[in-house]
């Protein structure tokens, strides 16, 4: 083992280096993520780790992934996924190098490569390769993020302005530009498990097409294809270059330049700036919001906490609350980001700049000026806070006084003057505190949410937040504590929703009930899938909206794939797996029928099964056969589909049609259907035309052809 500290080699199996005392770190065996030396389960997948997969293997200590050839006897797997492909690489690096000693441009280029690996990591990227001049890495693999285009051109961003940082640090040294193609396309995942570890390269043309665009990179530029300017269009501003030749491809392609960050945060700035659909089916809870709020408004502080899975409407609730607000009524926002659990402070700082006036503009002592007049107004007394708010907000005034104060107590002070302030402010008039996205928040805003939670007890203050179901708190004990559980809408409210997008014409009546169907209700799944319609030319507006082709082949928009296959990718392994046997079974299966296809040992099948259900993928139901599960949405079950290899979906089809067989012997033309959509979905041809006259003959003559 090679250690990263000091490169010294060791011995295979120390905890320790023999040569520095730096602790080995242990990688996961089903993702490969590096983790602390004394971690049980792994925090990029929550895999367990085996303490026996301590690295055994000599591996590079300059690329953390490395791309390796695969041998017979390696255990070889995939997926299937949509991801985002970056290259970066050093513009001239070959010149460079040719006019420096191999040392002096190792020293020159390395620290380079760090820093690109370093954005990559802080996006929770995968670096796949890191060359002599560059790097490739992912983003949405190994493990999906909704939001991975997003991350690789923040990441790309973080790159370039980290390099311009560097060369003002180092003024004497040779300038180093680097060049960033960026491309979001579907790819399998090859994976590859050897050494105690596993090993992701990806297969096909979008990993490849990035690759092309960053060679035709100028110097310093960041271009990204047309796919994922689809995907991050609003989130940054981009420059259209127009259709460029990219070499291995037939036909000029278009292509944009990243300028910078744009001004959306998430999807419900996009749906602003797109024009909001009528707002249907959430009537009682803006009714509850309201009551808190007379409450707060006597001294009666409340929290409410609006709680529902992805696109059922959270943002949306609250947006329509903040129009119904008095003037009297002051409004502190924080959001959080998906990438931003590891910011700290990320959804404080935009909060703080909001309420004291701070612009993107605005210098450090500008910044300070506004700082001090605010709390100057607000309570004189309050000035005992400044050294930690110019800390917190990176302003602070030279020397610093409390430069060396413990961490500790110094981020306990910080939380306890921001509550001062709201406390403070609360007695000039009614304060409402929105925190958005609560299953994204970073350490340290948690701290000043605890901190909060336990003082507005009796402060003009209402407090309003969201969050998916897996986010854990400890307020539910508080009694000005009180939470709202949002469903997705009713058959008629989506129905509502669909004449606003669609319009109100008999002839849509089918499209309206297929999107009803897929989507289930989500208002998000619906407003994406009637915008897929309409990007994929289904649907065109033509004074009104027509259906232009079949929708058989309806894709589903990616936007909805991301965000699925991320809450399927977070499951620990077995648990994934089983989603996806569950996928190919079909949306409702027997327990009997699992058991036979999954041939779990003793014990092990119902404790998975339950952990499913607690997370909402599944939930069961008793019907006439006994014990079954039904994915709660189908759309979940469509993406753990899709993302299996075709191989293997045709391996697990056949095992289901064995299973069925074996289980009923004697009943199999009460199965026809089932046997025919497993075995015609399998390589078992023969038996798919067996199955299928078997069912021609029964529909012909009343009666089943014998076995």
């Amino acid at each position: 083992m090679i250690c990263a500290s000091c490169k010294t080699e060791n011995p295979d199996g120390l905890k320790f280096c023999n040569e520095c005392g730096a602790a080995f770190r242990r990688p996961c065996a089903s993702c490969g993520f590096e983790n602390a030396p004394t971690a049980k389960f792994c925090g990029q997948c929550s895999a367990r780790i085996n303490v026996e997969s301590a690295p055994s293997a000599k591996r590079s200590v300059e690329a953390p992934i490395r791309v390796v050839e695969t041998h017979a006897s390696e255990n070889i797997d995939g997926e299937r996924k949509t991801v985002t492909a970056l290259f970066a690489d050093i513009k001239g690096s070959t010149e460079l190098m040719r006019e420096l000693d191999p040392e002096e441009a190792r020293a020159v280029i390395d620290p380079v490569l760090q820093l690109m690996m370093d954005a990559v990591h802080r996006y929770d990227g995968y670096v796949v390769q890191s060359a002599g001049d560059g790097i490739f890495a992912l983003f949405g693999a190994p493990v999906a993020h909704e939001d991975h285009p997003q991350r690789a051109v923040h990441a790309a961003i973080a790159m370039r302005e980290a390099l311009r940082r560097r060369a003002g640090d180092l003024p004497g040294r040779p300038a180093v530009e680097i060049r960033i193609g960026i491309n979001t396309g579907e790819v399998v995942m090859r994976m590859v498990h050897t050494g105690g570890h596993t090993e992701y390269t990806p297969v096909g043309h979008a990993a490849n097409l990035a690759a092309r665009m960053q060679s035709a990179t100028p110097a310093g530029g960041i271009v990204i294809s047309e796919d994922t300017r689809h995907l991050v269009k609003g989130y940054f501003e981009l420059r259209g270059l127009g259709p460029t030749e990219v070499k291995g491809v037939a036909e000029p392609i278009n292509v944009y330049e990243v300028i910078g960050v744009g001004s959306l945060h998430g999807h419900f700035d996009l749906a602003v700036r797109r024009g909001l659909t009528k707002f249907v089916g959430r009537e009682g809870e803006l009714k509850q919001m309201a009551h808190a709020l007379e409450l707060a408004r006597d001294g009666h502080g409340q929290m409410v906490a609006i709680v529902a899975e992805a696109g059922t409407g959270k943002s949306r609730l609250f947006y329509e609350f903040k129009a119904t607000l008095p003037a009297d009524c002051k409004v502190l926002e924080a959001y959080s980001v998906s990438h931003g659990k590891a910011s700290a402070w990320l959804p404080v700082l935009a909060l703080l700049h909001d309420y004291f006036g701070i612009k993107e503009a605005d210098n450090p002592a500008t910044r300070r000026k506004k700082l001090r007049t605010t709390l100057a107004a607000l309570d004189p007394a309050l000035a005992d806070t400044q050294p930690y708010l110019f800390a917190l907000l990176a302003i602070a005034e030279s020397p610093d006084p409390i430069a060396q104060m413990d961490l500790q107590v110094k981020r306990r002070r910080t939380v306890e003057a921001l509550k001062r302030i709201v406390l403070r402010e609360s007695l000039k008039q009614l304060i409402v505190i929105i925190f958005e996205d609560l299953h994204w928040i970073d350490g340290e805003t948690q701290a000043l949410l605890d901190l909060l939670a336990g003082g507005i007890g009796n402060a003009r203050v209402l407090m309003l937040m969201n969050y998916r179901p897996e986010y854990r708190h400890e307020w539910t004990n508080k009694s000005y504590y009180s939470q709202l559980r949002l469903d997705p809408l009713g058959r008629e409210s989506a129905a509502e929703m669909l004449s606003t997008l669609l319009g109100d014409g008999v002839e849509l009546n089918p499209l309206k009930r297929l999107i009803t169907e897929r989507t289930e209700g989500n208002p998000f799944f619906i407003e994406e899938m009637v915008q897929a319609l309409f990007d994929q030319g289904a649907i065109v507006r033509n004074g009104g909206v027509k259906v232009a082709r079949s929708l058989s082949q309806l894709r589903l928009p990616p936007t909805v794939q991301g965000l699925l296959a991320s809450r399927i990718d977070r499951l620990p392994r077995e648990h994934k797996e089983l989603v996806q046997t569950l996928a190919v079974m079909g949306r409702e299966s027997p327990l009997a029928l699992i058991r036979q296809v999954v041939m779990p040992p003793e014990g092990e099948l119902e404790p998975m099964l339950a952990a499913l259900q607690a997370s909402e993928f599944i939930y069961e139901a008793l019907a006439a056969a006994g014990i079954e599960y039904t994915f709660k949405h189908a759309l979940t079950q469509e993406v753990a589909y899709n993302s299996m290899l075709v191989e293997q979906r045709k391996a697990l089809h056949e095992r289901a049609g064995q299973a069925l067989e074996a289980m009923f012997p004697n009943q199999l033309d009460d199965h026809l259907s089932e046997l025919a959509r497993h075995y015609g979905s399998s390589d078992n041809t023969q038996k798919a035309l067996h199955i299928l006259n078997w069912q021609a003959n029964k529909r012909r003559f009343g009666q089943p052809t014998p076995r």
